[in-house]
């Protein structure tokens, strides 16, 4: 991840002063978008290792996931403190601070590059250049991101309560992948849900970046507000575990 802009680069650098708060509360990726992402590209490579880049890595959710599969893995990040981490929930992946624009990874090195909420921090004509210079001949570009489910009346007053940047959603919804990849593809997953407590529902809207970066009295303000909706809202008030819901929507590209 590399904002141009400074006010988004305030925010991408937000996230390392609560790092373990941030993976302790952020969902993972369900296996169905990562069966897709991955569909049919290990047969390109003969029997050896998928070698993968997880790049705007943070704390390691998407990371964890390729490591599951059996990938020979390195992360890439801009926050140093997200680095460190990740070292600690996924131990024995390489790292590196990087941005999109500026990879610290050879030419060809990697056969699949996954970005997982990290595209719209990402300057998109320079991005795809640099994602395709590390791609190796028919390789693969992978986004994911995971987006609440606002179908739920209570996920709908959160997201009102936290999505104070609607230009972010709008670039989410339809990225730009450019030059030399080719061959856009999107898809959806089914609704799957992350169970949370109470006061990780809290943890969870804490760790957003318009939150992160505001200032302490607006914090305690959107937070005390949270805590107000679970404690009321029907769905879930009362209850111990919350089931958040969410889709994943993904994207791949490839370098010819």
């Amino acid at each position: 991840m590399a904002p141009t802009d400074p006010t988004d680069r305030n925010h991408a650098l937000s996230f390392g002063a609560a790092a373990a708060g941030y993976a302790a509360v952020r969902p993972t990726y369900p296996a169905e978008a990562l069966d897709w992402v991955l569909e049919g590209l290990t047969g390109g490579f003969g029997e050896r290792r998928l070698r993968a880049a997880d790049v705007g890595a943070g704390a390691g959710a998407l990371t964890a996931r390729l490591v599951e599969r059996g990938l020979e893995v390195v992360a890439v990040d801009l926050d140093p403190k997200m680095l460190a981490q990740l070292h600690v929930d996924v131990p024995g992946v390489p790292t590196f601070v990087g941005s999109a624009e500026q990879l610290p990874l050879p030419d060809a090195s990697v056969d699949l590059l996954v970005l997982g909420q990290a595209w719209h921090w990402v300057d998109p004509v320079r991005g795809s250049a640099e994602v395709g210079r590390v791609l190796a001949p028919g390789g693969r570009l992978g986004l994911l991101w995971n987006q609440r489910d606002t179908q739920e009346p209570w996920v709908a007053a959160l997201g009102g309560m936290l999505d104070s940047a609607p230009h972010m959603a709008a670039r989410v919804e339809d990225p730009r992948i450019g030059a030399p990849l080719v061959g856009a593809e999107r898809r959806t997953t089914s609704r799957w849900t992350h169970d949370l407590s109470p006061e990780e529902v809290v943890g969870l809207a804490a760790s957003r970046s318009a939150v992160l970066t505001a200032a302490p009295q607006e914090q305690r303000r959107v937070l005390d507000a949270v805590r107000e909706l679970l404690a009321t809202h029907p769905d879930t008030a009362g209850r111990d575990s919350i089931p958040v819901p969410y889709t994943t929507t993904c994207w791949r590209a490839r370098r010819p």
